[in-house]
Parts: C-alpha cells; structure tokens; sequence
C-alpha cells in the first residue's frame, strides 16, 4: 500500500502524529488526523508560545470552555493539540472530520 499523500506532504510518519513546523509562517504545529476512513490535515498552535502545563489553572479553564468542542472529536482543529497529544480520553462517540462544522 503506498504512502498517503497528505502524510508526504505534511512531512508527518503517520497518522494522529503531530510534528513540529518551526518555519511554517504561523502555526507551530502539523498533524494528519484519521478518524475512521475520514481524514483530514490540521495545522495548529502559535509560533513561540509555549503551552500550560497539564493541571494548571490556565489549562483547565481552557477545557473548561472549550468542553463541547473537545467532546466533538479530534478533528476540529479547535482542539486538535488537546485530543491528539492524549491529555483526554476519548468519549466512545463517532467524530465527524468533514470540513462543515456542526453547531
């Protein structure tokens, strides 16, 4: 089976594996996330702005208010960092990667 080509040119190993894009212009971070057969690339995070660490209060009231996006899935790109680096457990519900986002 060959390679994905969003994996190529995301320059990641495989799928739900951020990586590092110190000289993208904006954002920090690349991921190709899959959920299912849906996939979808998201880019994520500020240039030179390091994260809260697990169980600060900053960090908890960012999954405080972003709670109903988290519970979405791994795929908006919201809260892409916060599902994909394993801070949270994933519900059991069926996500959705379509670029549409439902409210």
């Amino acid at each position: 089976m060959s390679e994905d080509s969003r994996l190529k040119r995301a320059g990641v190993t495989g799928y739900n594996k951020p990586k590092a894009t110190p000289k993208h212009p904006t954002k920090s971070h690349v991921v190709v996330a899959k959920v299912g057969d849906q996939i979808k690339t998201i880019r994520f995070g500020q240039q030179g702005v390091s994260g809260s660490p697990d169980g600060s209060k900053r960090n908890e009231a960012f999954k405080a208010r972003h709670a109903s996006n988290i519970a979405k899935g791994k795929c908006l790109q919201r809260i892409g960092l916060t599902k994909l680096s394993g801070r949270l457990k994933p519900d059991g519900n069926k996500t959705n990667c379509s670029s549409t986002r439902q409210s």
